[in-house]
């Protein structure tokens, strides 16, 4: 039989992830960039380059894992939407 896979993360790892993406967000930001279309662009194709180096920000959204970066942002969505 086939088993689905499950995701689960801890509340303090969620945290962590949104409290990076913040700070990513806002060195975009600042740097004049759309700081969505960038975020967007980095999580299809993983491409570093499409985060700025300042403030640190390319060094600490390639600490999280693309997949927990995914499964929180479809949580939050569909919990806000719901």
């Amino acid at each position: 039989m086939d088993k689905t896979v499950m995701f689960s993360f801890p509340e303090d790892k969620e945290r962590e992830v949104r409290d990076t993406v913040r700070t990513v967000y806002e060195a975009l930001r600042e740097k004049g960039y759309n700081p969505i279309n960038q975020l967007v662009g980095y999580l299809v194709t993983e491409d570093p380059t499409y985060i700025t180096t300042y403030n640190n920000a390319r060094s600490l959204i390639r600490r999280i894992d693309r997949d927990e970066f995914l499964q929180i942002l479809v949580k939050n969505y569909l919990a806000d939407n719901q």
